[in-house]
């Protein structure tokens, strides 16, 4: 029992001074920030809707198309990246992997091509 606890001791203080670290961030933000909004600060920004509306308010398709379409870039580029580096460590398997991975990422894009999601009215 003793040598479990001195194994997971260093854990168990870290996550200790990690939880009051973000106890005094969360703390300080909550305490010393002025909470005045100003007609700058609530104005439609990103989302092109005002910022305090009905919380149920729909969206168009668009916004999650865009979304989705983010999100095949990114992880285009997290993956091809390392790929590109190893590819002739990992041969024509790798290759082929690789291959399949875009065809349905590929598929994904044309989709949102299809769906309108590049095109902006």
């Amino acid at each position: 029992m003793q040598a479990i606890l001195g194994n997971y001791l260093p854990v168990l203080i870290f996550g200790i001074i990690s939880l009051v670290i973000a106890c005094a961030m969360l703390g300080a933000a909550l305490f010393c920030a002025k909470q005045k909004p100003y007609a700058e600060k609530v104005s439609p920004y990103e989302c092109g809707f005002p910022a305090f509306e009905d919380a149920r308010q729909l969206f168009d398709v668009r916004y999650y198309l865009v979304g989705i379409l983010f999100t095949i870039f990114d992880l285009e580029m997290v993956f091809l990246f390392p790929w590109a580096l190893t590819l002739s460590k990992i041969g024509m398997f790798g290759f082929f992997s690789m291959l399949a991975f875009l065809v349905v990422l590929t598929i994904g894009f044309i989709y949102e091509w299809c769906k309108g999601a590049l095109e902006w009215d």
